[in-house]
């Protein structure tokens, strides 16, 4: 650290710098100028004017030390930063020291990098200074053009950067020079260096700003030259170039002359048509002249090579790009016939070869996709797509004139046909792209009948050329996707036409590809289609296919369209297929030979035609059953692939004959025999190998025949190989293998020359298979190259499986068959081979299997190591790879040693670079796979050899490859690496400082490298040492450095290294400037890049969200506008932190296209505003963790005023309706949904906020008709259901919520309501035949679901409203919310409440029988449900299992308002139109079966509601909600609150049991105490009907036994005559463990085994939260009930436990709180205390005894709490325990109370705390004892009298002698007197009057007299007023006690009279003082009393 640290200074510290060695002199001076280059723009100006001249001598001085290319960069940034910020007049002289430097002519290597520092320093001070140097450029740029003309690559490329830096400084001063700059570019634009070109085009590009002749006379040329550029090119330069091409072309047509130029020359404007000419010639005609290309099409070869024609693609992209969407928008119709032109007759050389056709149309799919998609709004998109349409309506009457020709010849031969081919294709495929983008919006564009889109699609479906009409069925496919309300009507028009015109062979294919796309479509649309249509299509199938041989013409069409049907029938997945799968499987078996004799007869017989027919009906029967396979998973039972297996070993027969049918019958069964091969070759992919075991060997002979077959001519290794190699491995391959955005045209260019790119046409089978892709066309490779993939995979099989000797001699044949061929054609086979015996390899691994033999070992070896020394790169990859699996799959770490061996020693004595790279890959490889070598020898001696050769500076690719290894060994060692650590990371540093930046491959290895170095360091780097810190401090290091390089990828890996540092060491990473490199790259234009800027935001967002906002929102504020949309896209992607969830790629909204940043769109379209509205209702469950302040306008108002800078959700709640509004009533129904899903978001969250202005309303309240505004069009006809469904959920939270109060306003919403519930009335049948049935199940269950909700709500309201009518008067809140809730929104719910009921009761019946386990599926309905079909069933499921909780719910509901009584089920529901079916439920069948009775049906609704329940509860899964927990308990509560349902469960004992099993289970899998609490209440009602039965039961017992004796009653209860409690059979067992279970959840002391012992233990009282409190007392109340449901013997068993528990909550949670209240909990306790104690077992004659004993126990319990325990005092509340002994006391008979011992320490306590200083336990007490003391029964009310009365009178005279100081003295003194007056009222007459004469002078002496009066404290007076009060009271009811009392003391009758007159004036208003002050104690007293005394 201290070393880098010396680096952090203005001047270069050369002391410490030539201390250090050589790379850290390098790294040094590298981090110094790193530091300099922040310093500077920090330091003032005075200070770096003084430094200034020595920091140049620095500076140069380091010019001569040879830097490297970062070094050097940022060495010409710092001079030119310090003279702008210094002084000017030094600097000619460092230019022309930087030109001596150029000049010079020493040519050593060593020198050139001083040379080129010079050059970059050049190119920097003009960029910078610009106009100061104007009259030294001209020398300069002479003098750098001189050094051009003998500059090797790294020159040429440093010069053209540096004259694109000159040129731009300069800007029009530079004119005189742009000629020769111009010249000089020219020649580097065809440099043979890659990065040379990109320069040159960087250049170029400047220099077009000012000289105009490169875009007027010149232009012709400078195309040409862009053209001749395009050969050869790498992706950097297309881009580089075409982006040059394209922006000069658009200047061309958009230039405004100067005057001045046009006077002096005059420029010709240049016509959009030249334009176009001009790039059209390049994409015809390449690069060569016109002269030369006519030559060569009179000899008929094509000279456009791929690349330019990509090249130029990219132009016309690029071109149309600059001028932007408005342009193209005003331009559109020309620029399309331009573009569809390119591939027309005339031009018809670029569409002579099917393979040129295939790839120019990828050429213009590209064009049009990128323009179209990427710059037009969606107006101007619909309006594009009129145009083509226009287009397509054109080339279809140009096709009818041919055909209607009549001469058969003249119409296929026509070129017109088939030049009008590929325009119809390309013009096909973008409307069907543009149509899918557009999804629902296209609407109008459909029903526009002008346009007619549908029409001219379908009519293209007869066109002459296949390829056309898979092109408009894909089309269709599209349509169908974006708009899947036109899917079902489609799908009948194509099959309605199929059967129509089943003669003609254009319309059999044509309609059946349309039909097969549109049965593709149909898994891309979640509503389906009718189940109904599988049937037609699999009857039209069989039809076509019996009648294919009746008309020669057509069998082999009708053949093909009967099985490409079936085929995609069966992408309808299970529940279509199992209906028509037998008639599936008699075709299959009937398409082939019964046996091998058959199939010879046949070859005996037919001729070509008939066997093209039979191959292509075998290859698609084939193919149907493949995609059977693939799609049907779950149908596939032993049984099915019994049935499937017989024709196999025919197919493979026919597979084995087809060579010499080939002979026989040539080549028209060629391309038929090859697709019958790759379709037989993909089925046995699919089918586990055991079930063709017999067939195995003649399918390998077949596949290595296949894969060594003499005619293949082309090396297809790009789609063969790389799913072979590892992915990472791929990176240090081509670019191009590398996702672009540019993939879909560069594609073309990886395949080579020879080879077509895939196409639609090669395979229409293809058509319905899901594509990869979104919304691009299937491609599949043609059937040559599509046949050798699908036999390399079932090699690798295959070959697994056989028997070892099968296996080496196949390996042998393969080996012998390389060696036999020659030149190209061995390359061929090598790859053949090597894929697939990778693809062995990889399924031996894969299946976890090992390869023993040793013979194997010697061909697998020559075979790999053959690959490996491949001069194919590829081939070397798969080969490392395959050398890695061989050694995971041979046992044995020797084999593994050897392998590392033979590469070792390779890499020691080769020299080529071919050996070397794929050994060096090859070890990495085997680090990757086999940790085994992993010995710390092995390690050094692989590092060892890989440093060697990543220093080979002579071959860029041998560093790459040797880097790549040294990464995935770095990543594979891991701990063991850290030895290595160090000079690793120098290395590193070391050649990412010197490797030149034109070879970018090395450095992406490099960055590799280093990030894996960082993830083995890890959280390592956190550290402080010096040693880390230098390691860390070397790694920021390669990242700036990676930072700084012109390639993408390596400044991707830049990104990631970041990341990874941020991950482990945080503090260390400079966020600011992170992110803004971040911020810049989000538009980069290559994808790979802006996916890791993603990665690393979304990472940064997760720790740090706040800092990363601010940081892009300042960049936004200092940065040009140009950025702003992504910044502010960013910025709200970090405020939703954690949610950045998976958006990854496909938040494309952030990174649409590079282009978009010029044209940022008005009104975003469809997908962008989903994606918004995604994010608001993210922020607004942000908000909700957040500030409360965002949902409270009082608060945020203030906050707002206090700091405007603050900003709340609240405010900006009228954006979010209006917001929510727009979306909701959208044309796009993604949007629709969004819209409603923020709306619902909205109401849910803001509906409780009051509106401050208007106390008593919601704020809320003033957008009702927005809301009604925004539901009302989801609920017209043609609105799909999904939409609906949404709708009816805002509808229902809506009404729900309570904003409205208003009637006729709820009734708006409610409305719509209605309308829909009259729509579902007609069930499954009304509802539309667009979609499948399953959809209108959805939109019914949604309706029902609705209601339930507003029904639930209604009725919580009229309770709610009833309690308020009980606890108050109706004060003016009550009024608001009481006329209306008390019965308007239940009388709106109430009109329809009869249907409403039915169809529920419906609904929960098909819910229960959907829901019933397979095995009952038999004795299912077999028409269906109410709402669901037979057939759909398993797709409904789904929805009910969405809302059947809260129908059951309202339901449960229902019944209960109705008692279970309703005399007709029919009541009310008149209006009902919908026919009654059996499933109705209770409605009577109408089979006219007997109809049930009321109590039947009762019981029918209870066991149904019961059942859902339970079977629900039970088994809760996983993804249970809690909404659907929580409205199943609500229903079973609502259930239990009626007799009849409660007498049901009380008679039926087990299942009670059952129900509390389940609810036990409840509480243990769910934490949430709501959902727990709704458990308990359901507890208690089980018992409360128990206890019901119980009591019915022993009253009709006395009632029939009431002559016999009472001792011959049977015992009723639990426990019967012996007290015993079975577990399992016991509801009072099953409650305590529930009860028991809860308690203990909460107070884990309670249980004795955790505390070791079940005596008290000494633990603190402690205070339950809210939640524990309430589940504690409601299990306490349940368990208080329990003795009741027993029979005196059960009670006596349960006692124990039940007092044990109450007694436990007692003392665990008595804790003492203010002002002497009890906690909740004790509450609890002490009600269920005396609910207990006073329970009538307690009296019954058999169980009198044992509790007597029982209850003394527990008493004796309680007092022993307080006594204290191992010497500690528990500090629990005297007054809760107090309370307890006074609860036993008053409920239990005397005798548990009143033996002397308990009699005793009860009155000690009573005498203790009467003592406490405390006065609220004293007031208490005093409480307490005056209930004792008025007890009517003397045994018990007597001792504690005589114990405790003197101890009072004594207390209250103290008092009266030091008169009352506080309330509580007062108060105590009240309660005291209280007492007493009690104690006189129990008195016999002959001792009253000894208590009356004590208790009247007490009272008297606080009597005031008129004049003390009026100056006495309140708390004097209130003590006059209490005792004047009690005065008034005894003397008349005691009067001759009174009397002889007053006279024997004249004083207290003097002070008394003086009183009362003192009194007498104010009396009237004086009397109620006191009555106030008493109230408080009465109160409390009072309050106790009800509670628990």
């Amino acid at each position: 650290m201290q070393r880098m640290e010396l680096a952090h200074s203005l001047l270069l510290n050369e002391e410490a710098c030539s201390q250090l060695g050589e790379v850290q002199k390098v790294e040094f001076i590298f981090e110094w100028l790193r530091y300099l280059e922040k310093l500077l723009l920090a330091t003032s100006r005075c200070d770096v004017r003084e430094k200034q001249k020595t920091l140049v001598e620095q500076l140069l001085s380091l010019l001569n030390s040879s830097p490297g290319p970062p070094t050097r960069k940022l060495l010409a940034k710092n001079l030119a930063i310090l003279y702008s910020i210094g002084d000017t007049f030094s600097v000619y002289e460092t230019i022309d020291k930087c030109n001596d430097l150029i000049r010079s002519k020493d040519d050593s290597p060593s020198y050139l990098p001083t040379k080129l520092a010079a050059v970059v320093c050049l190119g920097s001070l003009y960029k910078k200074l610009g106009r100061i140097l104007v009259n030294t450029f001209a020398d300069t740029v002479g003098n750098i053009l001189k050094a051009m003309k003998s500059a090797e690559s790294q020159g040429r490329y440093e010069i053209m950067l540096s004259l694109q830096n000159i040129l731009n400084g300069l800007g029009a001063a530079a004119t005189p020079c742009h000629r020769d700059v111009y010249k000089a570019a020219k020649s580097c634009l065809t440099d043979r260096s890659m990065a040379v070109r990109c320069a040159a085009a960087k250049c170029l590009l400047e220099l077009q700003n000012e000289a105009v002749f490169m875009w007027s006379t010149d232009l012709d040329s400078v195309a040409t030259l862009c053209f001749k550029s395009f050969e050869g090119s790498s992706y950097g330069v297309r881009i580089s170039v075409s982006k040059l091409l394209g922006t000069l072309l658009a200047k061309a047509i958009n230039s405004v002359h100067p005057g001045a130029a046009a006077s002096r020359q005059s420029i010709r404007k240049v016509s959009l048509e030249e334009v176009l000419e001009l790039l059209g010639t390049g994409f015809l005609r390449g690069s060569s002249g016109f002269l030369r290309a006519s030559g060569d099409m009179l000899k008929g070869t094509s000279s456009v090579s791929r690349d330019v024609r990509v090249g130029v693609t990219q132009a016309y992209v690029v071109f149309v790009s600059t001028l932007g969407g408005a342009w193209l928008e005003r331009n559109f119709a020309a620029f399309l016939s331009h573009i569809l032109s390119l591939m027309s007759q005339s031009n018809s050389k670029a569409t002579q070869t099917q393979i040129d056709a295939v790839c120019c149309r990828r050429c213009v799919s590209f064009i049009l996709r990128a323009t179209i998609g990427g710059l037009l709004g969606e107006k101007a998109q619909i309006a594009a797509a009129k145009d083509i349409c226009q287009a397509i309506w054109k080339q279809k009457k140009v096709v009818d004139a041919v055909m209607s020709d009549g001469n058969l010849e003249a119409q296929l031969g026509s070129t017109d046909i088939a030049a009008s081919q590929n325009m119809l294709i390309c013009a096909l495929q973008e409307l069907g792209n543009l149509i899918h983008s557009l999804s629902t919006t296209a609407a109008p564009l459909l029903q526009d009948s002008s346009t007619g889109i549908l029409d001219s699609v379908i009519s293209v479906i007869l066109h002459p050329s296949i390829s056309v009409r898979l092109a408009a069925a894909w089309c269709l496919h599209c349509i169908a996707v974006a708009l899947p309300s036109y899917l079902t009507p489609l799908l009948d028009r194509c099959l309605e036409r199929l059967s129509v015109l089943k003669s003609s062979p254009e319309a059999v294919t044509g309609f059946s590809f349309a039909v097969a796309a549109l049965l593709g479509a149909v898994k891309h649309c979640p509503l389906g289609i009718p189940h109904g249509k599988g049937k037609i299509i699999m009857t039209l199938a069989e039809d076509l296919l019996c009648s294919a041989a009746q008309n020669s013409r057509l069998s082999a069409q009708r053949t093909q369209a009967g099985w490409l049907l079936i085929a995609s029938l069966m992408t309808l997945g299970p529940t279509v297929v199992s209906h028509h799968l037998a008639r599936v499987l008699l075709l299959w078996k009937c398409v082939f030979p019964v046996s091998p004799k058959d199939l010879e007869t046949e070859k005996s017989r037919g001729d070509s035609f008939t066997w093209q027919v039979t191959l292509e009906g075998r290859a698609g029967a084939l193919c149907a059953i493949k995609s059977f396979v693939s799609h049907c998973g779950d149908l596939l039972t032993e049984e099915v692939i019994q049935r499937l297996l017989p024709p196999l070993p025919c197919a493979v027969d026919l597979l084995t004959q087809l060579t010499s049918i080939l002979k026989t019958y040539g080549s028209p069964l060629k391309t038929p025999s090859v697709v019958y091969r790759q379709r037989l070759y993909e089925l046995l992919i699919l089918l586990p190998p055991e079930t063709y075991e017999g067939n195995l060997c003649s399918v390998l002979k077949e596949l290595a025949a296949d894969l060594t077959a003499p005619d293949i001519q082309v090396a297809a290794s790009t789609f063969l190989l790389p799913p072979l190699c590892h992915q990472d491995d791929l990176l240090i391959l081509s670019p191009l293998l590398q996702e672009t955005d540019h993939r879909f045209i560069e594609e073309q260019l990886l395949l080579g020359n020879g080879v077509a790119c895939g196409s639609l046409e090669y395979d229409p089978y293809s058509i319905y298979e899901k594509d990869v892709e979104g919304d691009s066309v299937p491609k599949p490779l043609p059937p040559t190259l599509s046949v050798i993939s699908s036999a390399v995979k079932l090699f690798g099989v295959i070959c697994a499986h056989v028997g070892e000797a099968q296996r080496l001699l196949i390996l042998e044949q393969l080996l012998d068959s390389i060696k036999h061929t020659k030149g190209a054609r061995q390359q061929v086979v090598q790859l053949h081979v090597i894929s697939s015996f990778s693809s062995f390899l990889k399924y031996v691994a894969g299946s976890k299997r090992s390869l023993c033999p040793e013979k194997i070992r010697r061909p697998a070896l020559t075979l790999v190591m053959g690959a490996l020394e491949s001069p194919n790169p590829l081939l070397r990859c798969a080969a490392a790879e395959a050398w890695a699996r061989l050694a995971q799959v041979m046992d044995g770490g020797a084999f593994t040693a050897g392998l590392a061996q033979v590469s070792f020693d390779k890499l020691k004595s080769a020299r080529d670079v071919v050996t070397r790279t794929g050994h060096s890959l090859a070890l990495g490889s085997l680090y990757r796979y086999i940790g085994g070598i992993s010995s710390s020898q092995h390690l050094d001696s692989c590092v060892g050899i890989l440093y060697t050769l990543s220093q080979d500076s002579t071959s860029p690719d041998m560093q790459t490859w040797a880097l790549h290894s040294l990464s995935l060994i770095i990543d594979s060692a891991g701990p063991l690496y850290y030895v290595h650590v160090e000079p690793t990371l120098s290395l590193i540093i070391m050649l990412l400082l010197n490797v030149p930046p034109t070879h970018a491959e090395v450095h992406q290895s490099l960055g590799r490298c280093l990030n894996a170095l960082i993830t083995t360091l890890g959280p390592e780097l956190q550290g402080n040492s010096t040693s880390v810190s230098t390691l860390r401090t070397s790694c920021l290091l390669g990242c700036a450095v990676m930072q700084d390089n012109p390639d993408c990828l390596v400044q991707t890996q830049a990104i990631s290294c970041l990341q990874q540092l941020h991950m482990f060491a945080p503090r260390h990473v400079n966020l600011s400037s992170l992110v803004s490199c971040l911020c810049v790259n989000l538009c980069s234009p290559y994808l790979l890049l802006r996916r890791a800027v993603l990665a690393c935001l979304r990472q940064l967002v997760q720790r740090e969200a706040a800092e990363v906002s601010e940081h892009a929102v300042l960049l936004t504020k200092d940065n040009r506008e140009g950025l702003t949309p992504d910044f502010t896209a960013i910025t709200c992607v970090d405020t939703m932190q954690e949610e950045e969830g998976d958006k990854g790629d496909d938040a494309s909204v952030l990174t649409t296209r590079n282009d978009e940043k010029f044209h940022p769109f008005t009104n975003p379209r469809w997908a962008t505003r989903v994606f918004a509205a995604e994010c608001v209702c993210r922020i607004i469950n942000q908000c909700e963790n957040a500030d409360s302040a965002h949902f409270d306008i009082a608060l945020a108002q203030e906050m707002k005023k206090r700091d405007s800078r603050n900003d709340f959700l609240v405010l900006h709640l009228a954006d979010l309706i209006r917001m929510a509004f727009m979306a909701a009533t959208d044309h796009s129904d993604q949007l629709r949904l969004s819209g409603l899903e923020t709306l619902l978001v909205v109401i849910r969250r803001f509906a409780t906020i009051p509106e401050p202005e208007f106390p008593g309303h919601v704020i809320l309240e003033q957008y009702q008709a927005n809301v009604g505004a925004a539901l009302r069009p989801a609920f017209t006809s043609e609105t799909p259901p999904d939409v609906t469904a949404k709708a009816c959920q805002v509808c229902s939270a809506w009404i729900a919520s309570g904003v409205v109060s208003d009637l006729n306003d709820l009734r708006r919403v409610h409305q719509l309501l209605v309308s829909s519930l009259t729509k579902i009335q007609a069930g499954k049948e009304a509802l539309s035949h667009l979609y499948n049935e399953s959809a209108s199940t959805m939109e019914i269950l949604a309706v029902l679901k609705a209601w339930a909700e507003v029904y639930i709500i209604a009725i919580e309201r009229q309770k709610k409203y009833k309690q308020l009518l009980k606890t108050t008067t109706c004060s003016e809140e009550s009024g608001r919310n009481g006329s209306f809730s008390s019965d308007g929104l239940l009388d709106l719910v109430h009109t329809d409440l009869g249907t409403l009921s039915r169809l529920w009761l419906a609904a929960l019946q098909d819910f229960a029988l959907l829901t019933l386990p397979s095995e009952f599926a038999s004795q299912l309905p077999v028409e269906g449900g109410a709402f669901y079909t037979a057939e759909t069933g398993e797709n409904a499921k789904l929805h009910y299992y969405n809302s059947w909780a809260l129908i059951l719910h309202a339901t449960a509901l229902w019944l209960t308002s109705t008692g279970f009584v309703v005399a007709d089920p029919d009541e009310g529901a008149s209006n009902l139109s919908r026919p009654v079916t059996p499933t109705s439920m209770c409605q009577g069948s109408s089979s006219g079966a007997t109809v049930k009775s009321p109590e039947d049906v009762y019981t029918d609704r209870f066991h149904l509601i019961l059942g859902i329940s339970v079977e629900f509860l039970c088994s809760l899964r996983s993804d249970a909600t809690m909404e659907s927990i929580t409205a199943c308990l609500h229903a079973l509560q609502a259930l239990l609150d009626v007799p009849w349902p409660r007498s049901k469960i009380g008679s039926d004992q087990d299942l009670g049991i059952e129900l509390l099993n389940v609810l036990h289970r409840v509480i243990l899998t769910r934490e949430s105490p709501s959902i727990q609490l709704a458990s308990l209440e359901v507890v208690r009602q089980i018992i409360c009907a128990a206890q019901e039965h119980v009591k019915e039961k022993r009253r009709s017992a006395e009632v029939d036994d009431g002559a016999a004796e009472k001792e011959t009653l049977p015992e009723f209860g639990e426990g019967k005559d012996t007290g015993g409690l079975v577990p399992g059979k016991s509801l009072v067992f099953a409650t305590l463990e529930l009860c028991v279970c809860i308690l203990v959840r909460q107070l884990p002391e309670l249980n004795p085994k955790l505390t070791g012992s079940s005596g008290v233990k000494a633990t603190k009282p402690q205070m339950l939260s809210e939640d524990g409190s309430r589940l504690v007392s409601a299990a306490l109340v349940i368990l208080s009930e329990l003795p009741s449901v027993c029979s005196p013997e059960g009670s006596i068993s349960i006692l124990p436990t039940v007092l044990y528990l109450t007694i436990g909550v007692l003392r665990e949670t008595a804790v003492k709180l203010p002002g002497g209240q009890l906690s909740s909990t004790v509450t609890a306790s002490l009600q269920a205390l005396k609910g207990i104690l006073s329970s009538p077992m307690a009296q019954a004659e058999k169980s009198h005894t044992a509790w007597t004993d029982l209850l003394r126990s527990a008493l004796t319990t309680i007092l022993d709490c307080w006594d204290p325990v191992d010497g500690t005092h528990q500090e629990l509340d005297e007054v809760s325990l107090l309370t307890a002994v006074t609860i036993f006391i008053l409920s239990t008979s005397p005798e548990v109370t009143t033996i002397p011992c308990l009699q005793k320490r009860c009155i000690e306590k009573f005498k203790a705390t009467l003592e406490m200083k405390d006065p609220v336990v004293q007031i208490k007490t005093y409480q307490l004892l005056l209930s004792i003391f008025q007890y009517p029964n003397p045994a018990i009310s007597y001792p504690y009298i005589y114990s405790l009365a003197s101890s009072i009178l004594e207390k209250l005279q103290e008092i009266d002698e030091r008169k009352p100081e506080d309330t509580a003295e007062l108060q105590i003194f009240q309660e005291g007197i209280k007492v007493l007056e009690a104690l006189v009222a129990r008195a016999d007459e002959q001792h009253r009057s000894q208590l009356v004469a004590c208790l009247l002078p007490i009272l008297i002496s606080f009597l005031l007299d008129e004049n003390t009066l009026g100056s006495a404290t309140p708390i004097m007076r209130n003590l006059h007023d209490f005792a004047l009060q009690n005065l008034m009271q005894i003397g008349p009811r005691y009067s001759s006690v009174f009397k002889s009392l007053m006279a024997s003391s004249p004083a207290l009758k003097a002070r008394l009279e003086a009183a009362i007159k003192g009194n007498q004036e104010s009396v009237k208003v004086k009397i109620p003082t006191p009555e106030h002050t008493k109230n408080p104690g009465n109160n409390s007293s009072i309050q106790l009393k009800t509670n628990f005394l």
